[in-house]
């Protein structure tokens, strides 16, 4: 391997566009998880398809790792460097190629964030729904099937990617999918590069779905006795057959963080957010409806409102809540889980999360995407303590342990990264993953695209 090489072989291709310096390895080292960083011996800012092609080629003819970067707003250790390597930073492939309302689709280019496309929709009616909160970048979103708090009624990246283009070890352009909403040719190689984490191939395009605008919005909240009942009332709002747009709950610690951070007034009680889309009438008779759910199973202060300005306070709350969590202990890290469970079985798996964390010395809180059985805990720790690191491990373990029994998964949004590909062979068996494995091989047979992540470990 010779890094020296490759690097002045991309001096000369990419000029000031290719980083050395401590300052901009170092923002290439981490993303928004606790694991350690590690720094890339180069950062590349390529600016077309060509361009990532020669990356990989020399880095492939040298044996050097290529490391996608999007946003750099992951949360399992995705585009860390772990064995050095180039780091390819999508940021100036940024370009919204093409928007066809008619066909429902927008194609662009990978380093585009949800933000940017969703401005540049803004005269078309239409808006592309999957939020996960950070301003990703689609391709980064692509890569670890990302969601957020719109899956619910909307889908998650994997249903809302049409095609792609996708740059593979060897420095070929793959095309795959195509424009139209349904295809039974070949195999489905769109959806094998949806979710591999930058493991199989350099997403440099996408062509995505779009969804119309709704005519009214509303959101409501409510506050219930325990967990317990906030789920049982979700689960009836599910089966009563309701398209809610957003269903999100926050236990009594993260409201008490979105107080504090965010300046809000809630009740400090196990909370369910809503947020429903329709006609101006539709909206408001399914706010009432679940108002009459929640009634129900104990729920209190039930508002509701129309009012966009209203509307965006909470959920803008609601998204800052990472650093609302993080500014309770100043100087501390955000060790999460990410357990998606089927529904029936996701009050018990709150309460015994929450158990967990009662019973621990660390603190932590539980939120969830609860319409589609997904929940986070997650713990307050200090990166350089063994004792807290360990112990949040440990917590985060049995969330796992108990999802898997119930035949749920490790992770609903954020993907594997670094520390959850030890649970893949007790979710997917050993066949599944020896094929996961020898997919790698043959796609990748030298290592290099994003190595110690899915296909070479576990």
């Amino acid at each position: 391997m010779s890094v020296e090489t490759v690097i002045t072989g991309l001096r000369s291709l990419l000029g000031d566009r290719l980083a050395t310096s401590n300052a901009v390895r170092d923002h290439h080292s981490h993303d928004s998880s606790w694991h350690p960083a590690a720094l890339p011996d180069a950062v590349a800012f390529p600016r077309t398809e060509a361009e990532v092609q020669a990356i990989v080629r020399l880095c492939a003819e040298h044996d050097v790792a290529v490391i996608p970067f999007g946003a750099g707003s992951s949360m399992e250790g995705h585009t860390i460097p772990t064995r050095g390597g180039i780091t390819i930073d999508m940021r100036d492939m940024n370009k919204v190629l093409e928007i066809r309302p008619e066909d429902g689709l927008a194609v662009v280019q990978a380093g585009v964030t949800r933000k940017q496309l969703n401005t540049e929709l803004r005269a078309t009616g239409l808006m592309f729904s999957v939020d996960p909160g950070a301003d990703a970048s689609l391709g980064g979103m692509a890569s670890t099937r990302g969601s957020g708090t719109m899956a619910y009624r909307y889908g998650t990246m994997r249903d809302n990617v049409l095609a792609l283009r996708v740059v593979t070890a060897d420095g070929q352009v793959v095309r795959t999918g195509s424009r139209a909403r349904k295809s039974s040719t070949g195999y489905d190689l769109t959806h094998l590069f949806v979710g591999a984490e930058g493991t199989l191939g350099v997403i440099t395009e996408l062509t995505v779905r779009l969804h119309p605008i709704p005519e009214a919005v509303s959101s409501a909240i409510c506050a219930f006795p325990d967990a317990q009942s906030a789920v049982a009332c979700v689960i009836e709002a599910v089966q009563y057959g309701l398209p809610m747009a957003r269903v999100e709950f926050l236990d009594e610690v993260a409201v008490s963080n979105v107080n504090s951070y965010s300046g809000l007034t809630l009740r400090v009680a196990p909370t369910l957010l809503f947020e429903f889309h329709g006609t101006e009438a539709w909206a408001a008779e399914q706010a009432q409806i679940v108002e009459s759910l929640a009634e129900g199973h104990g729920g209190a202060d039930f508002v509701w409102t129309a009012d966009a300005e209203e509307r965006g306070r909470l959920w803008q709350a609601r998204h800052d809540l990472y650093w609302a969590t993080k500014a309770r202990r100043p100087g501390c890290e955000l060790y999460t889980g990410d357990i998606c469970v089927p529904i029936s079985e996701l009050a018990g798996q709150i309460e015994a999360a929450r158990a967990d964390i009662e019973a621990s010395f660390l603190e932590g809180q539980i939120i969830g995407h609860v319409g589609d059985g997904n929940y986070h805990a997650g713990y307050l720790v200090m990166r350089d303590s063994p004792e807290e690191m360990a112990e949040a491990a440990r917590l985060a373990e049995r969330l796992v342990e108990r999802a898997l029994q119930v035949g749920g998964t490790a992770s609903g949004e954020h993907g594997i990264g670094l520390a959850k590909l030890k649970y893949l062979r007790a979710e997917h068996g050993d066949a599944a993953v020896e094929l996961m494995k020898t997919l790698k091989r043959a796609m990748d047979p030298k290592g290099i695209l994003n190595p110690g992540k899915l296909g070479q470990a576990g």
